[in-house]
């Protein structure tokens, strides 16, 4: 065994690394408990609800980026936030970093509200379920509603806003895709992401159950984050 291999984490810088612990901390519950006791106990007290609904609490705004709904969920996420986020962090600043991360994660939760808001409105004429006291509601709205209502989480919105930010100050530098073969730069690469998110957010297929429109207020407000800030 070579005494001088370095651990792949040894280069971590000290936000990404904090944030990843925090998040993996956050998925125990998921491992230990069933499914059933996950939902009851912990995302109905810190996965993001809708404003209307009973279960809202305005801290969700900030703990459902710390829950993920399974391992594909957390383990692309934790991925990209080892990744990308040391050399953001090296490159505007652990402040700067920190304040990226959750502006962009809260901001994907708002505007997640956003759209949701504007949905229910287009079923019921309203932005709550009071709104539509006393009016008939047929079978399919009421499923769509609570398709609207269910909560978010994950760090996916912050995640997106590092991706857009990491394109916009490295957009030349080259990045190896999953399934494609060859190096992809990362202006080319980051923005058919985004127009995938837009496409299925737009779609709403059948068993989508991704916060597509949260991915993508993350993005946007990292757009405008570096864009406020000058880098370039």
């Amino acid at each position: 065994m070579n005494g001088n291999s370095q651990s792949p984490f040894a280069n971590l810088t000290p936000v990404t690394k904090n944030l990843l612990i925090i998040n993996l901390i956050c998925f125990i519950p998921f491992i230990v408990l069933s499914q059933a006791k996950y939902q009851g106990l912990v995302v109905d007290n810190l996965g993001l609800f809708y404003f209307d609904s009973p279960n809202f609490k305005v801290w969700q705004i900030l703990t459902y980026m710390f829950l993920h709904g399974g391992w594909t969920h957390i383990l692309f996420n934790m991925f990209a936030l080892f990744s990308f986020g040391p050399i953001l962090e090296y490159a505007i600043g652990p402040k700067r970093f920190f304040n990226l991360y959750f502006i962009c994660g809260i901001g994907a939760a708002l505007f997640q509200m956003l759209v949701q808001a504007i949905e229910i409105h287009s079923l019921i004429g309203g932005f709550t379920l009071a709104s539509a006291s006393g009016s008939p509601i047929d079978q399919l709205t009421i499923d769509k509603l609570s398709a609207i209502y269910y909560p978010t989480v994950g760090a996916s919105g912050a995640i997106f806003g590092l991706l857009v930010a990491f394109g916009m100050l490295y957009p030349d530098l080259e990045l190896m895709i999953l399934f494609i073969p060859v190096p992809v730069k990362a202006k080319y690469i980051i923005p058919v992401y985004i127009i995938v998110e837009i496409v299925l957010g737009v779609g709403q297929f059948g068993g989508d159950n991704v916060a597509h429109f949260a991915h993508l207020g993350g993005a946007l407000l990292g757009f405008i984050l570096i864009k406020i800030w000058r880098y370039r």
